[in-house]
């Protein structure tokens, strides 16, 4: 988890960082739900040709990790099939949403900001975790 101390000169700016932020994760959530939308298709049709030829081989699908190794936490497969992917995308997609409602929670908690207005001499010192706002602290310049 990444934490910096962001200095912003107005309300205004907290807002409209937050309000990009927020804009860039729907956009990058919507790319990854049309991959996902794509990938799950392709992976239904190949479960659906594995579980054909597994039942005319006269064979039980195995449900073995082969070509997965790990290497410290780093998890590696060889040779991926949509099904990883699809496994990959949902759990970045997931993510995505998770930060997506954070983040919109964040803007909406810091509504009466709007209210302040430029308000001269005053800096906003903003503690952010992962880019949300977790701790706002006025100085006086």
């Amino acid at each position: 988890m990444v934490v910096e101390i962001i200095e912003y000169t107005s309300a205004g700016e907290i807002a409209e960082t937050l309000d990009k932020k927020v804009s860039e994760t729907k956009s990058t959530l919507g790319e990854y739900l049309r991959r996902l939308d794509d990938i799950r298709a392709l992976a239904e049709k190949s479960k659906k040709i594995r579980e054909v030829v597994m039942k005319l081989a006269g064979k039980k699908a195995s449900s073995e990790s082969l070509g997965e190794i790990t290497i410290g936490h780093l998890n590696i497969v060889l040779d991926a099939s949509p099904f990883h992917e699809l496994t990959a995308i949902e759990a970045v997609v997931r993510s995505h949403q998770e930060r997506l409602l954070v983040l919109q929670k964040a803007r909406e908690a810091l509504k009466w900001l709007d209210q302040l207005g430029d308000t001269e001499g005053l800096n906003y010192l903003v503690v952010e975790s992962e880019g949300v706002p977790e701790r706002i602290l006025f100085k006086l310049s």
